[in-house]
């Protein structure tokens, strides 16, 4: 069993602050955050800081600013939350410390040998780069009550989901690719429509792959826009909202890629109590997010010991608790003790909730060359439409 000590004996006398620039849109994820930073500066003496973006770019352009500036040592950003395609461009520009996740004693419970998802990143291999804090995958919610009113099934694969607008006109929507859900949203429909040429999707993209694979997509998408929420002429430009349009009850189904943030909204009174949450019988889009250390922190050895508590057994059941983030755990569950596991126990589910004991296939994300490829050429097709 490793140790879950610190990567380093932390000097007691000094609080070092590390700065973590993390999305801030969601309250579920700030407040995780802030138990974190309680649990560094009590039992590791170590400050954390959440820098709140709006967009993970903005702290992407501040370390590539920062290099071509010449400050290699000092910069503002210790650790980022990041995946996919920010992460692709920060090592190609250098901007990450490499090598250094294996320091951690927490990151041998993952299982990384065994499991590829953890040293890999929408195709890229991590390097050492960065450590995986957490996994997602995409589920879909629907308002109960008007499928049964419809005398309707709720749909269970990419097909269905055209038939049940073509039933049910204006009953649901996508938001434009500039949204990460609605480019979610496009991969899993190429994915699904393409399945002899998987394969392309894992490999840079290519021209001759996107003539391969982009002509059932647009045959789908032509399909499935007449019967969209104002017949697919408007769509919206951000995913929350599609809370705010099924709470209303203009729309009947919606989709997330955060499973635990729709009991929390029917907590809250953002969603009605009629709100179901399931996956795709053929399968759900998936990845695992990220933490990088970038490559000019000046807080390196407290950086990395922030993160060996985030991948800790503690930090991972908090964070995987419904009633706090509901964010899948990274760690193997071989890997921990009886004691350990129990932490992972949860009450009673919440009837919004997703059932996590039904199997659903994971899609790995495509290689994150395809996400510009396919949202330039998802506007070319069919142009602004907001």
């Amino acid at each position: 069993m490793p140790s879950q000590n610190n990567v380093s004996n932390v000097d007691t006398t000094v609080s070092p602050t590390v700065r973590f620039h993390a999305w801030g849109g969601s309250a579920q994820v700030n407040g995780y955050i802030r138990w974190l930073a309680k649990q560094l500066a009590q039992k590791h003496n170590i400050a954390l800081q959440h820098v709140k973006l709006a967009d993970t770019s903005d702290a992407v352009s501040r370390v590539l600013a920062e290099k071509a500036a010449g400050n290699s040592s000092e910069g503002s950003v210790d650790l980022i939350w990041i995946n996919g395609e920010n992460f692709a461009t920060m090592k190609k520009h250098g901007l990450l410390t490499p090598n250094w996740v294996g320091e951690l004693p927490s990151f041998a419970l993952t299982s990384p040998n065994e499991n590829p998802a953890m040293t890999t990143d929408f195709g890229e291999s991590t390097l050492g780069m960065e450590a995986p804090w957490g996994k997602a995958s995409m589920v879909f919610y629907i308002r109960q009550s008007h499928f049964h009113q419809a005398a309707l099934t709720p749909p269970s694969n990419l097909e269905e989901i055209l038939a049940f607008t073509q039933q049910s006109p204006g009953r649901f929507t996508y938001p434009t690719p500039s949204d990460y859900l609605g480019i979610s949203f496009l991969k899993y429909a190429l994915l699904q429509l393409n399945p002899q040429h998987r394969d392309l999707f894992y490999q840079p993209v290519t021209e001759q792959a996107l003539s391969k694979t982009l002509p059932s997509l647009w045959a789908f998408l032509d399909a499935l826009h007449p019967n969209m929420w104002r017949q697919g002429k408007m769509m919206v430009r951000q995913a929350s909202q599609l809370q705010r349009l099924m709470s209303s009850g203009e729309l009947s189904m919606a989709f997330s890629f955060t499973a635990a943030e729709i009991p929390s909204a029917v907590e809250r009174f953002d969603l009605p109590t009629d709100i179901r949450t399931y996956a795709m019988k053929d399968g759900s889009l998936a990845n695992v997010h990220f933490i990088g250390l970038t490559f000019n922190s000046p807080n390196k050895q407290a950086a990395k010991d922030v993160v060996n508590f985030m991948l800790s057994p503690q930090a991972q059941a908090e964070k995987q608790k419904l009633t706090v983030w509901g964010d899948d755990t990274v760690l193997d569950m071989r890997r921990l003790s009886e004691a350990q596991k129990r932490m992972f126990d949860e009450p009673l589910s919440h009837p919004s909730a997703l059932d996590k004991s039904v199997a659903v296939p994971l899609l790995g994300e495509p290689h994150s060359s395809w996400t510009d490829a396919l949202r330039d050429a998802w506007y070319s097709q069919y142009g602004a439409r907001y």
